[in-house]
């Protein structure tokens, strides 16, 4: 960490951790998919001829508290303790979609709940060492609330409720970061979600006022936690830490219809969706979620890292690049290969293949 930055290094590795249940009932676990719970030292062990420093990894919530106040912390010691080992700093996904069998999320009972685990995260942490906890409570509440709450993709499976599920996991990240910070109060926390552009596809005044209304959704989370919305949720600006944006390349659609690809009319650069993001919160900004698949993967490097570059030179505080996920994975759905990542899968013994030209792309990036 320097002055200036929070983080070890301004390249970080993502660690995809989904684990919510699919609307068929399966759950996901993608910690356990990819191998990484099994290698975590083995796939820390190799970013540091990356430059990188800093990572994004998770805990599963599910595994580690199956019944209410029994904690069982044998699937995360292991990732915290090789995260020590290679002088990693990690921040830590509390709650990546999933949650224990169980839980009723639209009950004030889910908040204590994760309330508590969040607690006991801080102090296990602490107690293994770490003087700074770096935490992500609810990784993506708005894309939660909406594939959970309004079109019924993941748990909790229901449709329509997208804004009541919404306010109840800000309900729950402001209750987790309280806890938190009993125990650790130097602890900081990154506020991830995505970062979006809606296009009307015709002039018509009512299309146009609706795209805008959707593209603007992309802030009720981080307005929430702030306490500029519904205030009497708890809200208040020191639950804004670190933000941590999420963009891929279908993160700009027009309403209701296509994706506007870059290069194409109406696209809209990076540096100036992170510019408003910048000016509207004034806070750190972390592009903690970017990546491509297959051929695309390059040039979507070389894209990102030129607009975090045009950002950084016009004095936005954006303070790292997070490739996610950092490892091949089969996909939530159908289980298809999904070649994103640096490396891919692994082998009996943990070692896993290079995708030579993204990380060579990597080692050659230079930050300003």
């Amino acid at each position: 960490m320097t002055a200036e930055s929070p983080f070890r290094s301004f390249l970080m590795a993502g660690y995809e951790c989904a684990s919510q249940r699919r609307g068929d009932g399966q759950r996901v676990d993608v910690l356990a998919s990819t191998g990484h719970a099994r290698w975590a030292l083995q796939d820390y062990q190799g970013l540091a001829a990356l430059g990188i420093g800093c990572a994004r990894d998770g805990l599963r919530w599910h595994l580690i508290e199956p019944r209410p106040g029994h904690y069982d912390w044998s699937s995360f010691l292991p990732m915290l303790r090789a995260a020590r080992a290679c002088n990693l700093q990690v921040i830590w996904d509390l709650a990546h979609y999933g949650y224990p069998d169980g839980v009723d999320v639209w009950s004030p009972s889910f908040v204590e709940r994760f309330a508590r685990f969040a607690g006991a995260v801080a102090q296990v942490m602490v107690s293994e060492g770490v003087a700074v906890p770096f935490l992500s409570p609810i990784n993506e509440i708005s894309f939660w609330s909406w594939a959970g709450g309004q079109v019924g993709y993941f748990n909790p499976g229901a449709h329509g409720r997208g804004q009541e599920l919404k306010h109840q996991l800000v309900r729950a990240s402001i209750a987790a970061i309280d806890a938190v910070r009993r125990h650790a109060p130097q602890a900081r926390f990154v506020q991830c979600d995505p970062l979006i552009n809606v296009l009307a596809a015709t002039s018509r005044a009512d299309e146009i006022k609706a795209a805008e209304a959707y593209r603007l959704s992309q802030f009720e989370a981080w307005d929430l936690l702030a306490g500029r919305q519904w205030p009497g949720l708890g809200g208040r600006e020191e639950y804004l830490d670190i933000l941590g944006v999420n963009y891929y390349p279908q993160n700009q659609w027009f309403l209701d219809g296509e994706r506007v690809c870059r290069g194409e009319p109406g696209y809209r650069p990076l540096v100036g969706m992170l510019a408003e993001v910048w000016w509207r919160y004034k806070r750190p900004l972390l592009l903690a979620e970017t990546g491509a698949e297959g051929d695309q993967r390059v040039p979507w490097l070389a894209y990102v890292a030129e607009q975090l570059a045009f950002a950084r030179a016009r004095g936005i505080a954006v303070h790292g690049l997070c490739w996610y996920p950092f490892l091949d994975y089969p996909g939530w759905d159908d289980g298809r290969y999904c070649p994103a990542g640096v490396f891919g899968y692994a082998d009996g013994e943990g070692t896993r293949a290079a995708f030579h030209p993204l990380s060579q792309a990597m080692q050659a990036l230079q930050v300003p």
